[in-house]
């Protein structure tokens, strides 16, 4: 029997990672996008729930691209409009979890297979 080292998104639990530092970039993007949906929120307030969402997770997923549009480089978010238009799956966002009252919970989605070394 094999055994296994996953990771889970303290922000979105249905997803594992095989690399806790895959884990760790997903919550903060998570994290961003929450933040930058709170603010398109206040700043638009005739935007739905789930388009504040779906707007803040998009713009988290290509903060660099973002960054660099903020940064003088306006011609970079070309590299947006050139892209294939990507439906933003909608992900649910929990609450984190304190680490003392916390209780193991099931994996939703089975693991991804670790890669053999050749």
């Amino acid at each position: 029997m094999a055994v296994e080292v996953v990771y889970r998104s303290s922000r979105d639990l249905e997803r594992l990672f095989m690399d806790k530092a895959e884990a760790d970039r997903h919550d903060k993007m998570l994290e961003l996008a929450e933040l930058l949906a709170e603010v398109l929120q206040k700043a638009v307030p005739s935007l739905t729930e789930q388009q504040v969402e779906e707007a803040g997770i998009y713009m988290a997923k290509n903060r660099d691209v973002f960054a660099k549009a903020f940064k003088s480089q306006p011609d970079a978010l070309s590299e947006l409009l050139a892209a294939p238009v990507e439906v933003a799956a909608p992900v649910a966002v929990a609450a984190p979890v304190e680490e003392a009252n916390a209780e193991p919970v099931a994996p939703a989605k089975p693991a991804k297979a670790a890669k053999t070394a050749k």
